[in-house]
């Protein structure tokens, strides 16, 4: 049986020095790692043949200098030396990775450990500082990171590619689809001999043509100003129940004419948001438009207004064909469509749901899509920011009435077909017009012949179109008309300052009769 003795020898002081000889070769000979140590104040106290390789310095060119010699001035400038040595203090280690400078300035890409350095009674000596170069690494990575990147670069570039052919082969299709007829119909008309019955069939399929050519440039505009951040958003205290309920009943009879049915649920109080009326009518006529083109005869479009948790929330369901999981991701990106059949059959660019979500963002709210899959129809919500209950409503001039039957109609137009196109059409409704072809000229007859209604367009000779508006609205005979833009851009801009110029509607040219016509037995109101 072996005795331990009860106390195991200590070393002596020969061997103590032995040890920390052996100790300082091991650093001092390390050459792949640059070793030494700094004083708490961060200045170099020791120096090993691994810092000499590493960072070009020898011992007596560095040793009483600052480490932070060896970062970038934008790193020291920063505080970084100082953050890293109150790091290591505070959690007794600090590692990191990063450029550090050489002595000859070039840079390396060096992985850095600081541990503090503590005596028996906890005083901080200094720290340890251990430094490798790992350039070679991170050239290697950088280079499989540009590789990377190239990669996904050419195939970002391939899809793109291929969305832009397949656009412009849904272009190609979407304008064919109208012009085919018009050019049959010429042929057809040019054939007919005159026959009335003909003429007055083909009129009504030019017709038909014509629209569905102007709402796919239209679309294409707003898209395109959507996505440049064009669209200026006049904001009004509105009720947006009000908003819902008369797109709902503009848009019913075409619904039940394709037979769709439409149901509206909404509350009976005002829901009030901060908005621009006519785009807001956008958002719900396009998801209206979207959920019919993708519901077949004998589904249902719903639509609810609720207002939940300080937002209004407006929801379109329909029971049409649903959606891909594949797409709904991209569903709010131009020119994505949930019907990629060849033959496309429910037409369209693919461009209102990219507006919708253009729109509702301007106005500081959000829109998704749902769906459970092809054949289980779709659903667009829409949540916008709700407005506090007013303490009470002043009347509006849209709560002023405005007479009907005929009205005297001043069409202030620099084209003569298109002024008296306009003015034969005004006149077969029942309505008495003047014609003007001056901006001046149509002041004139305004301020003598008192109309009820002044067109006039924004382009004209003498006095622009914006100029005619002030001068009329500053003329106690003519302050309270009606007044029409007429414009051949319809940019936001133009609707901005139409509206600061004193006009009522702005309408795109060609202007839609009907709209026109609409117009004419509407009350007047505050925005364009």
């Amino acid at each position: 049986m072996t005795t331990l003795p009860d106390e195991l020898p200590h070393p002596d002081e020969g061997s103590l020095r032995q040890t920390e000889e052996r100790y300082r070769l091991l650093v001092e000979g390390v050459k792949d790692y640059a070793i030494f140590m700094l004083d708490p104040n961060g200045r170099v106290e020791t120096w090993n043949v691994g810092a000499e390789r590493i960072k070009g310095y020898s011992a007596r060119e560095i040793i009483g200098r600052h480490f932070s010699v060896f970062y970038p001035p934008e790193d020291v400038a920063a505080g970084k030396t100082d953050m890293e040595l109150r790091v290591a203090a505070a959690d007794g280690r600090f590692e990191d990775e990063g450029w550090r400078v050489r002595k000859d300035g070039s840079m390396f890409w060096a992985n850095v450990a600081i541990t503090a350095l503590r005596d028996s009674t906890g005083t901080l000596r200094g720290f340890a500082k251990v430094t490798r170069d790992l350039t070679a690494r991170w050239a290697t990575e950088d280079q499989a990171r540009r590789l990377a990147g190239a990669e996904a670069a050419r195939v970002e570039a391939e899809a793109a590619a291929r969305q832009k052919d397949e656009y412009l082969a849904m272009l190609a299709h979407e304008l064919r689809a109208p012009l085919a007829p018009l050019l049959n119909i010429v042929e057809v008309l040019r054939r007919s001999g005159g026959d009335p019955l003909a003429l007055a069939d083909g009129l009504d399929r030019v017709e038909r043509q014509a629209r569905h050519l102007r709402r796919l440039v239209d679309d294409l505009m707003e898209a395109s100003r959507v996505a440049r951040g064009r669209v200026t958003i006049l904001r009004e205290r509105l009720d947006l129940s009000r908003v819902v309920r008369m797109a709902v009943a503009d848009r019913r009879p075409l619904l039940e004419k394709a037979g769709r049915g439409l149901s509206a649920e909404m509350p009976e109080t005002p829901v009030w948001v901060s908005g621009d009326d006519a785009r807001l009518t956008q958002v719900l006529a396009n998801l209206l438009d979207n959920a019919a083109k993708y519901t077949d005869p004998g589904g249902r479009v719903e639509v609810r207004l609720v207002s939940e948790l300080g937002r209004a929330v407006l929801t379109v369901r329909d029971t049409g064909i649903g959606i891909p999981p594949d797409v709904l991701p991209r569903l709010f990106t131009p020119f994505t469509q949930a019907d990629r059949t060849l033959e496309r059959e429910r037409g369209g660019l693919g461009l209102g749901l990219s507006v919708v979500k253009g729109l509702v963002e301007l106005h500081g709210g959000e829109v998704e899509a749902g769906s459970e899959g092809p054949g289980r129809g779709a659903e667009f919500t829409v949540r916008l920011p709700l407005e506090p209950e007013p303490s009470a409503l002043a009347q509006t001039p849209a709560d002023r009435e405005f007479g009907r039957g005929g009205r005297r109609i001043v069409v202030i137009e620099d084209q003569p077909d298109a002024a008296e196109s306009l003015k034969v059409l005004l006149e077969l409704l029942g309505h008495e017009v003047r014609v003007a072809y001056t901006g001046p000229e149509g002041v004139g007859i305004a301020s003598t012949w008192g109309p009820d209604v002044v067109v006039s367009d924004l382009g004209l000779p003498g006095l622009d179109g914006y100029g005619v508006a002030r001068e009329l609205r500053l003329r106690p005979a003519t302050a309270r008309v009606r007044l029409v833009a007429l414009t051949g851009y319809g940019a936001d801009e133009d609707r901005r300052r139409a509206a600061e110029a004193g006009f009522d509607y702005l309408l795109t040219k060609p202007a839609d009769p009907a709209e026109l016509v609409a117009l004419l037995g509407e009350p007047p109101t505050a925005a364009v």
